[in-house]
């Protein structure tokens, strides 16, 4: 029960604050196009001419996507692991 409280107070296991990042800082700026989509178009077409900073950002501002595949894998995790037991 101990460890359930512990990972709740973490805001990074808070489905709330990390979709308020996926939205912000995940999709910014927002205009022409997601910053992020971008980054991945440019990846997938051979990243030619990618700089040390451009990786950079494809990190920054796809952590909080990773953040949330990591806390929705976890959520199917524990549906599987509660069933079974």
């Amino acid at each position: 029960m101990e460890q359930k409280e512990l990972n709740k107070a973490n805001p990074l296991n808070s489905w709330k604050t990390v979709l308020l990042f996926c939205m912000t800082l995940g999709l910014m700026p927002f205009v022409p196009e997601p910053h992020i989509w971008g980054k991945i178009k440019w990846v997938a077409g051979g990243a030619v001419g990618m700089k040390l900073m451009d990786w950079g950002d494809l990190v920054f501002h796809g952590f909080p996507w990773v953040l949330a595949l990591r806390l929705g894998l976890q959520e199917i995790k524990n549906r599987f692991l509660t069933k079974e037991a």
